[in-house]
């Protein structure tokens, strides 16, 4: 049941204290490195509440692979991805072992070459393209949601696996949006690989040398590496074979060229950029929505308000994106969700030179994090933070709200790049299920989060759908 709120915000904000200045950090003593890291590998979201709840909004975690220093509160957040990111950059672990599958794609890249990539990638996500894929975001939907009709999910009370079932309905959408190919036939191969890489990415940002010695886990990435680069060089070479003029990002691509030496992108850069975009545009996603679906299920209250706004706009017909700005609840459900469990749940930071936040000195070459997942709950800025009520984010709630409060996108100049593709995309997927389908978790199933290099539920969301 959702309860409505009389504001998201306090009465004063609260805002980074300045009794420490120069100081280090607080946090644990050095003797702690091996159990923190323990804890990071084993119950990482509940850790870090802790930390904030214990230290406070700057707190400094010794590991096993060094200092941590951790920013909590909205203020830090905007400073360090905002208002001085020019002194923090991706020399960090999480992206040196993101890199070992990503390559050098905009995800992972940094400096000058990370924003050649940026302004050739960005006209592909302008509103106007973006809002041209919403008739296939809605078609490839409603084609998906056919199977579960023909393959007896619906007569049958059989469960399927949702996590699985929006990974492969998005990464259907990107791969014919981005880049003109359908992927049906590979999205149990595809999932497979990424499932692996998820699991033995998350373990090396705090192991990092279990990826960089011969151990199984090294080559079991490797592996599923090989599957995805298999699926990824076909698009590429498929294109190549035909190459009548196509509008699409891998277009782009192909026929990019560098300003001073007019040479076009070798066949690993563009396997990068598709694999980072592929990626991370289906990923994020469909994780976003299986966290809506099950927040839904289990507050029926809010299902039913918007299944009332859909009777009330759509009043039978599919969804389409003209649609969405009469959809606010749609809107709110699904910011709502990604405010409990963003799936860019952690961002890290190399610092380029010496720095302060908070008071607290942050020195040059210090590892920095900011958390969405803990942000987002920080009761300074959200009234019974881990409740889901939706109506925090109608026009009146939000309006004042910290910039950086939410962030699920992150936030400056590296702001996520798909982020409207990937709004406009969720919406219209709940826009289309919902009205026909009722998803409903197992009896007695409880469903916990795996903070991987994405958040997700744990193990599978098996849930019955019904008409």
């Amino acid at each position: 049941m959702t309860h409505p709120v009389s504001s998201s915000l306090p009465a004063e904000r609260p805002s980074l204290g300045r009794k420490q200045r120069g100081h280090h950090p607080p946090g644990p003593p050095w003797s702690t490195a091996a159990r923190n890291t323990l804890s990071f590998l084993r119950n990482a979201l509940d850790f870090l509440l802790e930390m904030r709840e214990r230290y406070g909004d700057t707190v400094s975690v010794p590991t096993l692979v060094g200092p941590f220093t951790l920013i909590f509160h909205p203020d830090g957040v905007r400073h360090v991805l905002q208002e001085n990111h020019r002194n923090y950059n991706k020399d960090v672990p999480d992206y040196h072992v993101l890199s070992l599958v990503l390559g050098k794609g905009l995800l992972t890249n940094d400096g000058e070459s990370w924003l050649r990539l940026r302004r050739l990638i960005q006209p592909a996500f302008h509103r106007e393209r973006v809002t041209a894929f919403g008739t296939l975001m809605t078609d490839t939907t409603l084609t998906w949601t056919q199977r579960w009709e023909t393959s007896g999910f619906v007569e049958t009370n059989k469960p399927l696996d949702l996590t699985q079932e929006m990974s492969s309905l998005t990464l259907n959408i990107v791969g014919k949006a981005l880049f003109g190919t359908d992927l049906s036939a590979e999205t149990e191969r595809v999932g497979r690989a990424l499932t692996g890489v998820n699991h033995l990415l998350a373990s090396a940002f705090y192991l990092p040398w279990v990826l960089s010695l011969p151990t199984p886990q090294r080559h079991r990435l490797y592996t599923a590496r090989r599957e995805l680069y298999t699926v990824v060089e076909e698009i590429i070479r498929a294109r190549r074979r035909r190459p009548a003029q196509h509008d699409d990002l891998l277009e782009m691509l192909l026929e990019a060229r560098d300003e001073e030496t007019g040479e076009g992108m070798t066949d690993q850069q563009v396997r990068d950029e598709v694999l980072t975009l592929l990626l991370a545009g289906h990923e994020t996603t469909a994780n976003a929505l299986s966290w809506t679906f099950l927040l839904l299920a289990q507050h029926p209250h809010a299902e039913a308000r918007l299944l009332e706004e859909y009777q009330q706009v759509l009043n039978g017909r599919p969804a389409m994106i003209q649609d969405l700005p009469q959809l606010p609840s749609t809107r709110m459900v699904l910011e709502e969700a990604m405010r409990l469990y963003p799936p860019a749940w952690g961002l890290g930071r190399r610092a380029l030179g010496n720095d302060e936040i908070g008071g607290y000195a942050i020195p040059k070459g210090a590892y920095v994090l900011v958390f969405p997942y803990v942000t987002h709950r920080h009761p300074a800025f959200w009234e019974r933070p881990d409740a889901f009520d939706p109506e925090r984010f109608s026009a009146k709630l939000a309006a004042g709200r910290h910039r950086f409060a939410y962030f699920p996108f992150g936030g400056g100049p590296r702001l996520c790049l798909g982020n409207q593709f990937a709004l406009y995309e969720a919406q219209l997927i709940l826009a289309t299920i919902l009205p026909n389908y009722q998803l409903r978790l197992l009896p007695g199933a409880v469903v916990t989060p795996e903070p991987l290099v994405t958040l997700r539920p744990r193990g599978d969301l098996l849930m019955t759908v019904r008409r």
